[in-house]
């Protein structure tokens, strides 16, 4: 793979190399945490969507700068709204433990519940109003604590464990098909919370110009070392061009082209750094004595069951690591981005095309489901150049203006359906186990 993303450095663009490459580790930490839950445990999350929504999310919560307009216009009331939210849940708990099972039990819970949302929509929809009024072409929502964006992949990783805790104690006895559906449409309603609320998110406007953890492009293109290092490089082509005029001009492109290079660069030590770290701890995990009983629990839920295993417990447990993990990724790439749009968080990315990565590369292996992240995302990128350059080829003795011709350059996009299709269909016919099937230990 790796070969194949420095030919696309040598005949497209080392720019373009490098965005493929990032997209494919941030793609591989992804396909890291549903390998967990289906090649562990044997759970089928449909909601990866929301878990990397989340983990968005917290970038935004962590790294904006705070909107002080917005928390006097209404913060104070929110933040009210927050612990009622919690003295609700300790309310509840304390019912259900404290009292028997009962008529009166379960009125008293639903009295809690209906009274807390009354009062909070009281409390809460007046101050909305305010905070979303504040400037709202640039502001409108409270924004965050001003912190380095790197703390939110750690709090990334918090929120999308936090969810699965909750979606894991009510769906997951459900059956796969039912938990499949169930957690597709949990992950539907955590976008669409993140798209309406525009006080915490700003909703489809979008929140852009977010803190980086590398330097600017702007900035290194004044930094003399950078314009050295980069004449260095490229001392060869710049002792060709003899006018010193020219020369100055090429040399100030290259310092531009190189600039965005350099941070693609830091950004690829940053996500490689992720990658390496998540697959030593899976590695050992897979092997230890707790991965042994989880692939139990997957082969056999009724054994595992009569060996006195606790499957319910196992199950939430890799049901949150595997959701961390992917809030971390999610994170990672609003991180890379600088931008937060909660509108483009759609299942066929953030969902199926990370299963199809799993899939493809090999359940139960964490080699194949990075190789399968890395070979997905490349294809799914590159389908289009492909295309275009097999139909110039095919239609090369056809006039550029031929209706046939036409029509197969403008349905260039959609050829990478068609090639994700066909590349699924060849892995499930010849290799049903991925690429890199799950090593069987022989004992």
């Amino acid at each position: 793979m790796m070969g194949l993303i420095i030919l696309v450095g040598i005949f497209q663009s080392w720019n373009v190399a490098l965005s493929i490459f990032n997209m494919c580790l941030i793609s591989a930490v992804m396909t890291m945490g549903a390998n967990i839950q289906w090649g562990y445990a044997g759970l089928i999350n449909f909601g990866l969507m929301g878990y990397a929504a989340l983990g968005g999310l917290a970038a935004v919560l962590i790294s904006a700068e705070p909107v002080q307009e917005a928390w006097v216009a209404g913060g104070f009331n929110i933040l009210m709204c927050l612990w009622l939210i919690v003295v609700m849940i300790f309310a509840i708990r304390f019912v259900l433990k404290y009292f028997e099972k009962s008529k009166i039990r379960t009125y008293g819970i639903a009295a809690i519940i209906i009274a807390g949302i009354v009062i909070i929509r009281i409390t809460s929809e007046p101050s909305i109003e305010a905070i979303e009024s504040v400037n709202p072409a640039t502001t409108g929502f409270l924004g965050g604590l001003g912190l380095p964006i790197m703390f939110s992949w750690i709090v990334g990783a918090f929120f999308a464990g936090g969810l699965a805790f909750v979606v894991g104690k009510v769906a997951l006895g459900l059956r796969a098909d039912y938990l499949a559906i169930a957690t597709l449409l949990i992950s539907e309603i955590v976008i669409a919370i993140i798209k309406h609320e525009d006080w915490l998110t700003r909703g489809v406007k979008n929140v852009i110009g977010l803190d980086r953890p590398v330097p600017y492009e702007i900035e290194l293109q004044t930094k003399e070392w950078f314009i050295n290092l980069v004449a260095k490089f490229n001392s060869g082509k710049l002792d060709l061009i003899s006018s010193i005029n020219d020369k100055q001009a090429a040399l100030n492109q290259l310092v531009i082209e190189g600039s965005s290079v350099f941070v693609k660069l830091c950004y690829s030590g940053l996500f490689l750094i992720v990658v390496i770290a998540l697959l030593i701890v899976t590695q050992k995990a897979l092997y230890s004595p707790w991965g042994r009983m989880m692939r139990a629990i997957r082969d056999n839920e009724e054994a595992a069951n009569a060996m006195g295993k606790n499957v319910v417990k196992q199950h939430l447990l890799i049901f949150i690591l595997g959701s961390a993990i992917v809030g971390i990724a999610g994170a990672m790439l609003v991180t890379q981005d600088g931008l937060f749009t909660p509108g483009s968080y759609q299942p066929m990315r953030y969902t199926f095309l990370i299963w199809v990565m799993v899939i493809v590369g090999g359940s139960g292996n964490n080699f194949g489901a990075i190789l399968g992240g890395f070979a997905v995302w490349f294809l799914w990128i590159e389908a289009a150049p492909i295309a275009l350059f097999l139909i110039n080829l095919f239609t090369a003795r056809l006039a550029d203006t031929h209706s046939f011709k036409i029509h197969l350059i403008e349905s260039v996009p959609y050829f990478r359906y068609l090639m994700m299709g066909m590349g699924l269909l060849l892995i499930m016919r010849y290799r049903p186990k991925g690429i890199l099937p799950e090593k069987i230990e022989i004992k």
